[in-house]
């Protein structure tokens, strides 16, 4: 009944969103308007009702097709030229796409490399006498992920990897190590100054040092911040709420996965026992040192150009394939060479890490068409065109910022394509008091609170949209069925969401950085407490 009554209530909100949307323009008007928006909102609904993604992204992309086909009065062949040829074969033969893909696939190749050598048991056996407790699997889990902070994908697959033999044998649930996961591969790279994200953001502002600004934000990024907080607390505390919490039970009975046991196939058993802690932790090692040199090569470190300058220039994509791809070179010379693995092994490695990565694959490909059918709509403009109108009010400028962000990224599943839009419109608000700036120092702080909003908002959609690249990531890395990771994270972001929509209020009154931060943390430290004795009382 309950599985009913939810999809009649998804049925009620898209006819009344598509009735809103023709209200605001006739569908032969859709591009740039609200009809834009409608196709990640069947998607991301769908998925959250059938817990189905694929068939949820395909249906979503097929509606935005629709949408864009009768907006140019193209028929069916518009129709499947715009998701065909414009999203799924344009998104496939994307040269950062295509990177990307490698990169899974490399790194999934390693994975089982390092698995089939015996080095992940070898080193759950290890952690088996020093991580003695959840706590600790918990904690260690988030310390791993603080110190990948170089990019968030590469974050997600590799503390996955290394952490899951760990937390299984602590009882953790996939979903709880997929949330440990997502909530410290972003938030950390958005408040690293040496990051792929750093980059990104460094290369939409124009006249200043992008990354000294960049710099500049971190105080002010909420959500980050508060996110690193809240993941130090309920690691320490064990503290669950929301759907979060059932799967917790489960996991404590056995049942890591609550739902669909059988996420992933096992290919990747140890093929032999003698393999030592060294053979997990010497090849990720090689992988984080060459993914770094990839990068900082792409950034033109060695033909001249400082290192934080190359970072900012780098090609993330070609980078990180270019490093892994190395990586795995030199880490099969290596089990070679310590003869855990013979030649055959290696080489059947390749198709078995292929297939692991197959479910990612299939999800980012749909996610990114998904986005190219809001881009032929002109989502973006949309969204920006409204917080344009909204600047007259700029004391409250902060908070709707962050508000618009979280929708734009929630609903297109790309948080530098959020910040992307909404930076330039920013510093196009404030265009008259960057006029006379000659330095990163002389920037207003509100302006430097409005990027931070800006910043702070993309994650926290990334977080909370099924179709994000990022949570996609983290959902592989914990080898988690990916609708469980979704709901089960989306309390815990909304939550932050919310104690940061309160900072980002008393910023536009109050631009003091200690004012704002020391009032969030408090307040975040607070409800956290609140929610602990609530969650006690009530299983008391």
């Amino acid at each position: 009944m309950k599985k009913h009554l939810s999809k009649i209530i998804f049925a009620l909100i898209v006819v009344a969103f598509t009735i809103a949307c023709a209200i605001n323009a006739p569908i032969g008007e859709a591009v740039g308007s609200l009809w834009s928006l409608l196709p990640p909102v069947v998607a991301i609904g769908l998925a959250l009702i059938t817990k189905e993604v694929y068939s949820s992204l395909f249906i979503g992309i097929l509606a935005g097709g629709a949408i864009y086909a009768a907006s140019s009065s193209s028929g069916f062949e518009g129709m499947f030229t715009a998701v065909i040829s414009d999203g799924l074969i344009a998104n496939l033969s994307d040269s950062y796409n295509v990177g990307i893909l490698i990169f899974l696939v490399v790194l999934g190749i390693i994975v089982v490399l390092m698995n089939k050598a015996g080095g992940s048991r070898a080193y759950g056996e290890w952690a088996a006498t020093h991580i003695k407790s959840k706590v600790g699997a918990n904690l260690a889990t988030f310390a791993l992920g603080a110190l990948i902070f170089v990019d968030d994908y590469f974050n997600c697959l590799t503390v996955g990897s290394v952490m899951r033999p760990v937390t299984d044998k602590h009882k953790i649930s996939r979903s709880k190590l997929a949330y440990l996961i997502d909530a410290t591969a972003a938030p950390v790279c958005i408040i690293a100054p040496i990051s792929s994200w750093a980059a990104a953001v460094s290369g939409t502002v124009e006249g200043v040092n992008g990354i000294q600004l960049f710099i500049s934000t971190i105080p002010y990024n909420l959500y980050a911040l508060l996110t690193l907080l809240m993941v130090v607390y309920v690691s320490c505390t064990g503290l669950d709420f929301g759907p979060m919490k059932k799967h917790e039970e489960n996991a404590a009975n056995g049942d890591l996965f609550t739902t669909r046991n059988k996420v992933y196939d096992e290919d990747d058993k140890p093929s032999h026992t003698k393999g030592k802690v060294l053979d997990l932790v010497l090849p990720v090692l090689i992988l984080i040192v060459l993914c770094v040199v990839g990068m900082i090569y792409t950034g033109g470190f060695f033909s001249g150009a400082g290192f934080v300058n190359a970072f900012a220039d780098c090609d993330a994509s070609y980078g990180l394939s270019l490093g892994s791809m190395a990586a795995l070179l030199i880490i099969i010379v290596y089990y070679l060479a310590r003869r855990v693995l013979t030649f055959t092994e290696c080489t059947d490695s390749i198709a078995a890490g292929f297939k692991q990565m197959v479910p990612a694959i299939i999800i980012l490909t749909f996610a990114w068409t998904l986005k190219t059918m809001t881009g032929l709509l002109e989502a973006g403009p949309f969204v920006s065109g409204i917080v344009e109108e909204a600047t007259a009010i700029r004391i409250l400028l902060p908070l709707i910022l962050f508000a618009v962000a979280i929708g734009l990224s929630f609903a297109t599943g790309t948080s530098w394509g959020t910040f992307g839009i909404l930076i330039p419109i920013v510093t196009g608000v404030f265009e008259t008091e960057l006029a006379n700036v000659s330095g990163t120092s002389d920037i207003p702080s509100m302006v430097i609170i409005c990027i931070a909003a800006c910043l702070a908002g993309a994650v926290c959609g990334d977080h909370c949209s099924p179709i994000s690249d990022t949570t996609i990531m983290a959902s592989t890395g914990a080898q988690c069925d990916h609708v469980n990771h979704v709901s089960t994270q989306l309390p815990y972001a909304m939550l932050v969401a919310g104690v940061s929509a309160v900072g980002y209020l008393i910023s536009g009154f109050v631009q003091n950085v200690f004012v704002v931060l020391g009032v969030s943390l408090a307040l975040m430290l607070a409800v956290l407490i609140t929610i602990r004795a609530v969650t006690k009382k009530k299983s008391a």
